[in-house]
């Protein structure tokens, strides 16, 4: 394997840290690498062609006292595929948080489970005016470049897509931040966000595009702060959440943010034509949930069908949590099988205002992806991510056949835990699920990462290809498929990338 060393990060974190989302399948990173030379088990397909991304929280500094695993810097790999082979890079994103920790050589910002006072910063910078906006949560591609961006609502930074160089804020930024899970719709390439806050109205939401200029911006009132992490569209609406878990209001008058599940309330959610004013949203109320992620919205005649993940418990309480019992209080929240989150869809209805709603499917899964052609449309197939029993961990993948009920899957193995699974459709392909599908591995038993590509046909035949990364990586979160199309230069551009075959085993 041809590694170069592009830096070494300064990192003080101790060696024989104990905390469960600084060890294991979340033990840090501090090499940034680029490897050219990949050895694959199987066959890269030669017509897998582009980028697939995927975004990490990755600590450099211990905390100031407590550390959450959304506080860590964000880092970005990129694995390319052309002509049947790849290459791989990781970089840190260098935001202004980072690079001033780096030259403090500590933390500096109190993260989302410490105190706003125990900052060596002063409040008033970042995420909400106190956190380090790291730019970890999420990434997408838009007008050719990539947009890492910070779920407290912080600013996106723009990333070099193929050599992951940080290339600075976008310009159109408000003053309001960004959240993460901003939407790109292919078909006009419009980017739709939104932000949330303590003021009033305490949700906006924006829309830029393709030449990757703000175009359209409005207030959308909420009855108290809320915390909403994501939002669909479909091709003439967005919509967007209330949920009833937020901070306790008499809490937060008191300066905590202690969050709540109240089951007395609905879950609402708001339906907005895409460039239309706040004034005009409608909201439609359904059984109380937290919806962390939606998976895709589509408007069926007189409804706008919203698919998602209902949780049963969105403050976790039934999980099966391993180790110290104060760790399973403060994380909770992150039990994939303790919130018991499941395939859910919600149907909403223009003509009446009524919402009928059914489960999808009794598995518990997390992080849904689609073919991104068919984001805001119709669709037939959902890729979703299997939840491993306890901490925030996928064990394999599951195909949705959303018309016949049907599924495959495929478990990864014991000790081996995957990431976001992007949908690469084949260019010029025939249906929907003609494509491929593509993740990455932590494999803490054979201890090393690989990046597998699976026909998004026939996910449970396992991988076409397994490509062998130079080092385990660090868990992550969200990811995203980028074809060649759609990066400015890609067909200029020198791609250094070689396979080593292995045999199968």
């Amino acid at each position: 394997m041809d590694v170069e060393i592009l830096g070494r990060v300064l990192s003080t974190l101790p060696p024989d840290d104990d905390h469960p989302y600084r060890t294991g399948p979340w033990r840090p990173q501090t090499v940034e690498r680029a490897a050219t030379e990949l050895a694959v088990v199987g066959e890269i397909p030669t017509d897998l062609d582009g980028v697939y991304l995927r975004n990490t929280e990755n600590p450099v500094h211990p905390a100031l006292a407590t550390y959450h695993p959304f506080d860590g810097d964000g880092m970005v790999h990129v694995v390319g595929f052309r002509d049947g082979k790849a290459f791989y890079r990781n970089r840190f994103i260098r935001t202004d948080g980072f690079l001033a920790e780096q030259e403090a050589r500590q933390s500096l910002w109190a993260g989302i489970a410490e105190k706003p006072e125990s900052a060596v910063r002063p409040v008033g910078w970042g995420a909400r005016g106190r956190m380090k906006d790291a730019a970890s949560t999420d990434i997408v591609v838009h007008a050719g470049v990539a947009l890492a961006t910070f779920y407290q609502c912080g600013e996106p930074y723009r990333i070099d897509p193929l050599t992951l160089e940080t290339l600075g804020k976008s310009a159109w930024t408000p003053a309001h931040g960004v959240s993460a899970h901003t939407k790109v719709d292919p078909a006009t390439g419009e980017l739709m966000f939104f932000n949330y806050g303590k003021e009033e109205p305490h949700l906006r939401y924006g829309v830029v595009d393709a030449d990757d200029k703000l175009v359209h911006y409005t207030d959308i009132p909420l009855p108290g702060p809320r915390l909403p992490h994501d939002m669909a569209f479909t091709e003439n609406y967005a919509i967007f959440n209330d949920c009833p878990l937020f901070w306790e209001p008499d809490l937060l008058a008191k300066g905590a943010h202690v969050a709540r599940f109240h089951p007395e309330l609905p879950l609402r959610l708001g339906v907005l034509p895409r460039r239309a004013t706040g004034d005009r949203v409608r909201w439609f109320e359904a059984d109380p949930t937290f919806v962390l992620h939606f998976v895709n919205a589509y408007e069926d005649g007189d409804e706008i069908v919203v698919d998602g993940f209902f949780q049963s418990d969105p403050e976790g309480r039934g999980g099966h949590w391993p180790g110290d019992p104060a760790y399973a209080r403060l994380f909770r929240m992150l039990s994939l099988d303790g919130m018991g989150t499941r395939l859910h869809r919600w149907r909403l209805d223009l003509a009446t205002g009524r919402t009928r709603e059914e489960r999808l499917s009794d598995d518990i899964t997390e992080f849904g992806m689609v073919n991104p052609n068919r984001a805001g449309r119709d669709y037939r197939y959902a890729y979703a991510s299997t939840g491993a029993p306890g901490w925030f961990l996928f064990d394999g993948i599951v195909r949705h056949d959303l018309r016949t009920g049907a599924q495959q899957r495929y478990h990864y193995g014991a000790g081996v835990f995957g990431s976001e699974t992007a949908v690469a459709p084949r260019a010029g392909g025939r249906g929907e699920d003609d494509g491929y599908l593509v993740t990455m591995t932590t494999d803490m038993t054979a201890d090393r990462s690989e990046c597998l590509v699976f026909d998004a046909a026939r996910v449970d035949d396992g991988p076409l290809a397994r490509i062998r990364l130079p080092e385990r990586v660090s868990s992550g979160t969200h990811s995203t498929w980028a074809p060649g199309s759609a990066i400015p230069g890609w067909a200029d551009a020198d791609h250094p990338a070689t396979t080593v075959g292995l045999p199968r085993s």
